[in-house]
């Protein structure tokens, strides 16, 4: 064979085998852009009509929330000494983890190091453990009537919460299911304890959950500057 000939078969052999690595690339490349397509600005996010909606349904849901608790508190505990603003509830943490009362997500604002989705997948896991205490607790109690309209005020909540949630996350996540809590109440005072503190910490991440709602919600700034 001339090195005439065999110059121009490996120059063949380089253009094919060039072609193939193209081919295959592009798609690598374009699954790869897929994978990494970024999300909305969150500041544009936010500021959807939409999202602001739901930011607004939200707030009125956990005002309702959190103004049925005192009431709440007083039908179903009858334990005089189980106050629910009182400062002897720290007394009863040791008491929350031998009954087996799970604390509350922490909250804090959006910040680098704590993104929006995080936030919002706090709060819907805080206000579906607190149902399910209340789920655990109230076939125990005398009066649950106002107990189950908490429980159905927080299940709306929590919709509203997925809600946001599905708006900010990369790709769509199956929300899971509230896992129920077992309780240790072999007494009526454990019952009540356990109403009782699981009332008192769903006020208090009620009030955490109202600072980070009110800090997503424009209309406040929109009221400010007219």
């Amino acid at each position: 064979m001339s090195r005439h000939s065999r110059d121009s078969e490996g120059s063949m052999t380089l253009v094919c085998l060039d072609y193939r690595f193209t081919v295959l690339a592009i798609p690598c490349y374009m699954a790869t852009f897929a994978r990494s397509a970024p999300l909305p600005d969150r500041n544009i996010l936010v500021d959807a009509a939409q999202f602001q909606e739901i930011v607004q349904r939200s707030r009125s849901l956990i005002q309702k929330i959190l103004l049925s608790i005192p009431d709440t508190h007083k039908s179903c505990i009858q334990t005089e000494t189980l106050q629910l603003n009182s400062l002897e509830n720290a007394k009863l943490v040791i008491m929350a983890s031998t009954i087996g009362i799970p604390s509350a997500p922490v909250l804090t604002v959006v910040s680098e190091n704590l993104t929006l989705e995080t936030s919002l997948t706090r709060i819907s896991e805080g206000l579906q453990l607190h149902r399910a205490l209340l789920s655990s607790v109230s076939p125990r109690l005398e009066n649950k009537d106002k107990v189950t309209v908490l429980q159905a005020d927080i299940r709306d909540l929590v919709i509203q919460i997925n809600k946001m949630l599905k708006m900010v996350q990369a790709e769509a996540v199956v929300q899971p299911s509230p896992t129920p809590v077992a309780l240790r109440l072999p007494g009526e005072y454990e019952v009540q304890v356990a109403a009782h503190l699981t009332l008192v910490q769903l006020q208090s991440f009620g009030q955490d959950t109202v600072r980070f709602l009110r800090s997503l919600d424009h209309s406040n700034e929109e009221d400010t500057e007219s």
